[in-house]
C-alpha cells in the first residue's frame, strides 16, 4: 500500500493487489470519501472508512474492467454511494453516467470527468481538483499506465470497431486530455508492473505527467499512424477471461458472501467423490506447488496461491464446470475470494479436512517426480526419448532454452492440439522460470492421462546453471 497524505483536508490510499497487479484508489476529504476501482472483495474499503471515520459517497469505475470483477454492486448496496461511469457506458444495473467535463465534489476536493475513450470507448479519467481548485493528481484507469498505455484490442463483442480503430481514438484522448495537463500531476494508474492490460508496464504503481511524457513511448511526439503501430504491434493475445469478466462488469452478478457461503460448503470424502464422477466438476487444489507434488488427489489441477492465482485460474479453467477446492487448512475463504475476484463462482464446496483426509481415509492418491536440473543433465545424453518441455511464454524461451527442447507456452496448453509435438513414447521433464507454472502444466497433464513425466526443481534458474546442458537462443525472435 502506497498512503499519500495531502496535507488537512485531502487523504489520498493506493490500495495495490500484487497477483493481479491491480491498484484500487481511496480519496477523502473532509469526512467524505471516493473508492475508485474497487476489487470484488469490499471489506478494505469499509475497514478504512470506518477507521477514518469518513462516508464513502461516491464509486467511480474508470471502466468495465477486464482482467477482474469489480466491487461496484455490493461497495453501492453497503454504503448506499452510487456508481458512476464516463460517457458511453450502457449497464444491466442503476449507475450515473457522467457527461465529458462534469465536477463531483467531495469534502473540499473535487473531481473531473476526462472522457479518454480508446481502451474501451467508456474509458474515463477522473482528474482530481485540490482545495484551491488546481488539478492535482489524475486517476487513469486503464488508459495510461508507468511506461505504457491500455491495450487497444478489448473490444467488446458487438462493437464495430477494430484494433486499429481504437488505437486511434487513443491517440486523440492522450493528445487532447492527458498531454495537456500539467507535469506536476500525479498520475494513479489501475495496474502495475506484470498486468496483461498493457504490453510493458513499467516498475512503478503512481508516476507523474512529466515523468510519462518523458519517458512513456506512447506520449512522445508522433502522427497518429505511428502511435497506432507502436500500440499494436507485438500484442499477445488477451487471457480467456478477459472478455468474461467485462460481461459480468456490465451485466452483474452474484453477491460475494452468497459465492463464499457456496465455496465454504465442508465436502466430506463419499461426497467427493460422487463428484468426482460427474463431467462438469473441477478439482482445484491451491496449495503450494512444492506441496501438490508430494502428493494429491487425482485428476486435480495445480494452481497454487503462492503465485499469480487467480490470473492463472483465470486464463487456464473453463468457467462452466463446478468446481471442488483442495486447499491448506484455513485457506478456503482466501482461495474462494481470490477465485471470485475474475468471476468464478460456481462452486460445490471445499474437501473437508483438506488432502490430508482423503489421504487418511486410504483413498488413491497421485504424485509428480520431482527432479534436480543436475539429474536432468545427466539423464539428457543417454536418454534418446527424453524431451525437455519449457512452459515459459515464447518470450522467455526465446532469450535461453535447452537445445532442442519444445517451448508449450502454459497459457496455450488448454488449446486443441497444443500437444501435437509430444509423442506417447516421449520422457517429459517438464520445467518454467522457477518452478510455479511447470506445476501447473504437469497437473494438466495428468488429467489429460499423460502421466510420463518429472518436475524441474528450480525451473530454468537451475537448468541454466548446469555447464552440461546445451543452451540456444531464438535470436530472430528477439531482434
Amino acid at each position: 500500500m502506497v498512503y499519500l497524505p495531502k496535507g488537512f483536508f485531502m487523504y489520498i490510499q493506493q490500495l495495490y493487489t500484487n497477483c493481479l497487479s491491480e491498484a484500487a484508489y481511496y480519496i477523502e476529504s473532509n469526512g467524505e470519501a471516493a473508492i475508485i476501482d474497487p476489487l470484488r472483495d469490499i471489506d478494505a474499503y469499509l475497514q478504512l472508512a470506518k477507521e477514518r471515520n469518513t462516508t464513502i459517497k461516491y464509486i467511480f469505475e474508470t471502466h468495465f474492467h477486464a482482467d477482474f470483477v469489480s466491487g461496484h454492486l455490493d461497495l453501492s448496496k453497503a454504503t448506499g454511494a452510487p456508481i458512476i461511469y464516463g460517457p458511453n457506458t450502457v449497464t444491466q444495473f442503476p449507475v450515473t453516467v457522467a457527461t465529458d467535463g462534469q465536477i463531483f465534489p467531495l469534502g473540499n476536493i473535487s473531481f473531473k470527468v476526462l472522457h479518454t475513450p480508446g481502451h474501451t470507448m467508456e474509458s474515463s479519467c477522473y482528474l482530481l481538483l485540490n482545495e484551491q481548485g488546481e488539478a492535482d493528481a489524475i486517476f487513469t484507469g486503464d488508459t495510461l499506465f508507468v511506461g505504457d498505455v491500455g491495450r487497444p484490442d478489448l473490444a467488446q463483442k458487438g462493437a464495430d470497431l477494430t484494433m486499429e480503430d481504437l488505437a486511434g481514438i487513443l491517440y486523440d484522448s492522450l493528445q487532447n486530455k492527458i498531454i495537456p495537463l500539467a507535469d506536476h500531476v500525479k498520475v494513479y494508474p489501475a495496474h502495475g508492473p506484470g498486468s496483461s492490460c498493457g504490453k510493458n508496464l513499467g516498475p512503478n504503481t503512481h508516476s507523474t505527467i512529466g515523468e510519462e511524457k518523458a519517458t512513456n513511448y506512447a506520449l512522445q511526439p508522433q502522427s497518429k499512424a505511428e502511435f497506432v503501430k507502436a500500440v499494436t504491434e507485438g500484442l499477445q493475445a488477451p487471457p480467456q477471461y478477459f472478455p468474461i469478466n467485462a460481461m459480468i462488469n456490465k451485466q452483474g452478478y452474484e453477491a460475494l458472501d452468497a459465492v463464499i457461503a457456496k465455496g465454504m460448503q465442508p465436502l466430506d470424502i463419499a461426497a467427493v467423490k460422487l463428484l468426482m464422477k460427474k463431467d462438469n466438476v473441477l478439482l482445484l487444489d491451491t496449495r503450494k506447488a512444492t506441496t501438490f507434488t508430494q502428493g494429491f488427489i487425482p485428476s486435480s489441477i495445480s494452481i497454487g496461491l503462492e503465485g499469480r492465482f487467480a490470473e492463472w485460474a483465470g486464463s487456464l479453467l473453463p468457467f462452466d464446470v463446478t468446481l471442488v477446492l483442495i486447499t491448506e487448512q484455513g485457506k478456503e475463504q482466501e482461495s474462494i475470494v481470490r477465485l471470485a475476484r475474475v468471476g468464478f463462482s460456481n462452486f460445490a464446496g471445499h474437501v473437508a479436512g483438506g488432502f490430508e483426509a482423503w489421504q487418511a481415509a486410504g483413498e488413491r492418491i497421485d504424485m509428480i517426480i520431482d527432479v534436480e536440473a543436475d539429474e536432468m543433465a545427466m539423464d539428457l545424453p543417454f536418454d534418446d526419448n527424453l524431451v525437455v518441455l519449457d512452459v515459459r511464454k515464447e518470450v522467455e524461451y526465446a532469450d535461453g532454452h535447452v537445445k532442442d527442447a519444445v517451448n508449450i507456452p502454459l497459457h496455450t496448453l488448454t488449446d486443441p492440439g497444443s500437444m501435437s509435438q509430444i509423442e506417447d513414447t516421449d520422457n517429459l521433464y517438464v520445467h518454467c522460470a522457477g518452478g510455479y507454472r511447470s506445476v501447473i502444466a504437469a497437473s494438466m497433464l495428468k488429467k489429460q492421462g499423460i502421466h510420463n513425466l518429472r518436475n524441474v526443481l528450480g525451473g530454468w534458474n537451475s537448468i541454466k546453471q548446469q555447464e552440461k546442458i546445451t543452451i540456444e537462443k531464438e535470436k530472430a525472435v528477439l531482434n
